[in-house]
């Protein structure tokens, strides 16, 4: 049986979303299929009522896809409600290169990574210095408050 995965995330702000996290995981807005001029426009014509859909919904890509097909579709759903726990999963974004690289050229990669992401929107919460053990990341949040970790 074939099957594929969709991470799904709820939020407030779709296009905020779609924007920051294609840079953070360096993935690209997914086209609408068939030829339609947007999103909404498939829905449209494939019997969705538009009861269903929000205001704003459809017009703007509302998932981003990774550009070598190896990762999984990541959809921002919109919600009504804000984020109001801390999340029970997380990415972790594997910048370092793994400990085989040394930690002083791993910190560097982390760095540069939450540097860029800091100016796409991101928030840093602690940098985790652990250098007795090796580790060296950042823990941060989305422009929604999602947590996810730098390493």
């Amino acid at each position: 049986m074939e099957m594929t995965v969709q991470v799904t995330i709820d939020c407030s702000d779709p296009q905020r979303m779609v924007a920051f996290w294609a840079e953070a995981l360096g993935y690209v807005p997914e086209p609408p299929p068939g030829g339609h001029a947007t999103w909404r426009a498939y829905w449209a014509a494939v019997g969705v009522p538009e009861a269903e859909l929000p205001d704003g919904a459809g017009d703007i890509p509302e998932s981003i896809i990774d550009p070598a097909g190896g990762g999984p579709r990541v959809w921002f759903q919109q919600v009504p409600e804000p984020k109001v726990a801390k999340n029970r999963w997380h990415f972790d974004l594997k910048v370092g290169g793994g400990r085989d690289v040394p930690l002083d050229v791993r910190t560097q990669r982390v760095d540069a990574a939450v540097e860029r992401l800091v100016k796409a929107g991101a928030t840093v919460l602690r940098i985790k210095d652990e250098p007795d053990t090796g580790l060296y990341a950042a823990a941060m949040q989305d422009p929604e408050g999602n947590e996810f970790d730098v390493v």
